[in-house]
């Protein structure tokens, strides 16, 4: 058994809302509410939170997706690598 921890971190890192879950769930599972209430110009994350669903979220608070689109999405989606 493990335990994963997902966080959304402020603009210097520092954690504002952990959240844990079972290791062996995915990464996406948890992400609408880690994102909830949150304000911000841009929402910063790996590819594992590369998903249209969570996409269209953060747009539809006017947050800049800042997600590298994962290898095998067949619309490449363009994001700021230097940020």
């Amino acid at each position: 058994m493990s335990t994963k921890i997902h966080a959304a971190t402020e603009a210097l890192g520092l954690p504002i809302r952990p959240i844990g879950t079972p290791g062996q769930r995915n990464d996406i599972a948890l992400a609408h509410d880690l994102v909830e209430g949150i304000e911000a110009d841009a929402m910063l994350a790996d590819k594992g939170y590369d998903a249209d669903h969570l996409v269209a979220r953060i747009v539809e608070t006017g947050m800049e997706v800042i997600i590298p689109p994962k290898r095998d999405r067949k619309a490449q989606r363009p994001y700021d690598a230097e940020l």
